[in-house]
């Protein structure tokens, strides 16, 4: 018999609310020693996840610029996408893990099978996944490490 989520996910999953402090979110990722934590608003609902990668402004000079753009009769264009610098800017000046959570992310079911959710990993380039029921509220979590662990063994 096939292996599913339920069979290899955290169970007991630690997550942070839309209003908790950044500070507070750095703090339990640390404290939990995890890579990242979903959102869940008040009915335990997945809403949103925050990962190390949400943490970190990936900048070539180390800065927050703008981006490049021209003048032309008096008005802006910009050469690059203004939605990426808005992006980093809103994650910037986060204050709470609503600003910087990654909205909607992908989730499974705990009857989804294990090949099925390390493919869904290995296409996104995630590290872990909530694990949802039928309401879309978090009844667990699954990473990278326990899938390939479900699939060698």
């Amino acid at each position: 018999m096939s292996k599913v989520v339920a069979d290899v996910m955290d169970r007991e999953p630690v997550a942070v609310r839309p209003d908790t402090p950044v500070t507070e979110v750095i703090r339990t990722l640390r404290e939990h020693e995890l890579q990242g934590v979903p959102v869940v608003d008040d009915e335990g609902r997945v809403v949103g996840i925050i990962t190390e990668s949400d943490l970190v402004i990936p900048d070539p000079q180390g800065d927050l610029h703008l981006p490049h753009f021209v003048e032309l009769f008096g008005g802006v264009i910009f050469l690059e996408p203004l939605k990426r610098f808005e992006e980093k800017l809103r994650k910037a000046f986060a204050q709470t893990a609503s600003d910087l959570m990654t909205p909607n992310p992908d989730t499974v079911r705990p009857d989804t099978p294990v090949e099925e959710a390390a493919r869904l990993i290995h296409r996104t380039g995630h590290n872990r996944l909530p694990v949802v029921d039928s309401d879309g509220r978090l009844v667990g979590v699954v990473t990278r490490v326990d899938l390939l662990g479900a699939l060698v063994s």
